[in-house]
């Protein structure tokens, strides 16, 4: 019978690499973003394995005796790098970039999300919605007026 339970070991760092990503991946400066994103691809890849299964023999029909490995998380893994190569070379292409232009490679806050801010502060509508500042009616009041379209008596 094999053995399919995980190594607590890899489960573990699997945990500390997801953590330390996420945790960096809310950071503002960029290059901290980029080391974010490749904890967390190492973390899913170390993730696929695992979920994997027990390593076999190689995947061809006749090869030999015993259980075949699955190639499916082995193929899963190839396209997670794939994947996180690109992602890193867009945030590296980015950083340096905003290096270049601002001689730092932290996100700024957008202007529109500044005047957002302070309007909600002082408790004001961003915008006005001619729909819903016109009207008295409560939420009750709408839902007595409105069509009930599970009702097979309304048709």
């Amino acid at each position: 019978m094999i053995d399919m339970s995980p190594n607590l070991v890899l489960v573990v760092t699997i945990g500390v690499l997801f953590a330390a990503g996420v945790y960096l991946l809310l950071e503002r400066s960029l290059s901290r973003v980029l080391i974010g994103v490749i904890l967390i691809g190492n973390g899913a890849n170390l993730l696929f394995l695992v979920a994997g299964g027990a390593a076999g023999r190689p995947p061809i029909v006749g090869s030999g005796e015993g259980p075949m490995a699955d190639p499916l998380p082995q193929a899963m893994v190839l396209t997670a790098i794939v994947i996180t190569l690109g992602m890193t070379a867009f945030l590296l292409a980015l950083a340096y970039r905003s290096w270049q232009v601002n001689r730092h490679d932290e996100v700024q806050d957008d202007v529109e999300d500044r005047r957002i801010a302070r309007l909600a502060a002082r408790d004001e509508r961003a915008v006005t919605d001619a729909d819903t500042d016109m009207s008295t009616e409560t939420l009750d009041d709408e839902a007595e007026q409105a069509r009930d379209e599970t009702d097979r008596g309304a048709l």
